[in-house]
């Protein structure tokens, strides 16, 4: 079996001392952004292994061409390529700051979006009754933070409808998609607020969440408009709702609102359409498209940050990869390991991380899928202690029934 091992922290990374995190208040500027794509994006194609002879051998027409060669690979280094469609990304990985965990994923061996979705957004891979998400548990988890007593913008979701990821009872405020999400609505009259604060002033629970609700919007509206003043946001990039310019756009906007909003240290949001069964294409066509869009969208995220992406840690992950080998319709299907992009000031990047188990027939799970041999919660693991300050016991809270195994070193150290 053809294995590689690349930047791996020890069994003793996980018990470092909180004597090493710095004072509360630097603890409150740092931030972690989830990114998931929604359909299992094909990893094998976002970083190539061109290296491995098995890749090309597998995709006869998917395997995108080497460094160097026309359409080729972007080089990361002697075995992997960045796809070339995520050229805007590139300078991020040769300044150090976007790192890439391959062969990674969720250990449950389901291919079900929904079933892997849930358990990515749970953190609960093969139990179907968790009731919460584990970015609210983290809520609850980090320094400073009591549930119901954050601040309403302390964690930010960006779509249309409440993730899985966020669900339970700490609150989560909404930024809607698209120019218009923070126009003035009915909700935003003080009339209205003040009937509406009389009505729920009976009940301790609804008071307190509509109380956090209309905070919240205010607060967003402010930093959006904070943004929009210092010429920050290109008011051109909101054209085409479901183009790569309108992704751009919002991801621009939730920049904006969290290098803006000192209270905002979560935020989270999802992108669709990666189930690529049919007619995929290489180095261009239908997926190639949908990266460049995505590049662009965090591109626009990390441009929106500013200073604040010093001190922010952005994780791309989707629910599982797909099979090694094409199929008859020049496309993929669903399969198990995957790619997880870690971008920010944080960030080891510039090189890979994990392990490498290679493409060998011998080596893949059930004989098709790249294996998954990095945990994604063992790549979250040291974000959430070192970066965010989780205690130990908080870990527990929010990833119970973690398997015992060394943190992904994924941090500068």
């Amino acid at each position: 079996m053809q294995r590689r091992r690349f930047l791996q922290s020890s069994a003793a990374f996980g018990a470092w001392s909180f004597a090493s995190i710095h004072a509360a208040p630097e603890l409150a500027r740092r931030k972690l952004v989830v990114i998931l794509l929604r359909g299992a994006v094909d990893g094998l194609s976002v970083v190539a292994p061109y290296g491995d002879r098995n890749y090309a051998a597998s995709r006869p027409s998917l395997a995108i061409a080497p460094p160097g060669a026309e359409g080729g690979l972007l080089k990361l280094d002697s075995l992997f390529g960045l796809h070339p469609a995520l050229a805007r990304l590139k300078p991020y990985w040769d300044q150090g700051s976007l790192g890439f965990v391959h062969a990674s994923g969720s250990p449950d061996p389901t291919r079900s979006h929904f079933d892997a979705q849930d358990y990515l957004e749970s953190g609960t891979p093969g139990r179907k009754s968790t009731p919460d998400g584990w970015m609210n548990r983290l809520l609850t988890a980090m320094p400073g933070v009591e549930s119901g007593k954050s601040a309403p913008t302390r964690a930010v979701n960006m779509g249309a409808t409440p993730p899985r990821i966020f669900a339970g009872p700490a609150n989560v405020a909404s930024l809607g998609l698209g120019p218009k999400a923070m126009d003035s609505k009915a909700i935003d009259d003080p009339a209205m607020q003040a009937a509406l604060a009389k009505l729920y002033a009976g009940d301790d629970a609804l008071g307190r969440s509509y109380r956090d609700a209309t905070e919240g919007r205010g607060e967003m509206r402010k930093s959006m408009q904070a943004g929009m003043a210092g010429g920050r946001v290109d008011p051109s990039a909101d054209a085409g709702a479901p183009s790569a310019r309108s992704f751009a756009a919002d991801a621009g906007r939730l920049g904006t609102l969290i290098r803006n909003d000192p209270h905002t240290q979560l935020a989270f949001t999802s992108v669709g359409g990666w189930d690529t069964h049919v007619n995929q294409g290489a180095a261009t066509g239908q997926l190639a498209n949908r990266l460049a869009s995505l590049g662009e969208g965090i591109d626009a995220l990390a441009k929106g940050l500013g200073d604040a992406l010093a001190d922010t840690v952005i994780v791309v992950m989707s629910e599982f990869g797909r099979t090694v080998r094409q199929n008859g319709s020049n496309g993929t299907d669903h399969g198990r390991g995957n790619v997880i992009w870690v971008l920010g000031g944080p960030v080891a990047g510039g090189q890979m991380i994990g392990e490498w188990p290679g493409l060998e027939t011998a080596a893949l799970a059930d004989g098709r899928d790249l294996a998954v041999v990095t945990d994604f919660r063992q790549v979250l693991r040291p974000i959430l202690q070192r970066h965010l300050g989780v205690n130990d016991e908080g870990l527990a809270r929010v990833f119970p029934a973690l398997p015992v195994g060394p943190a992904t070193r994924v941090l500068r150290s």
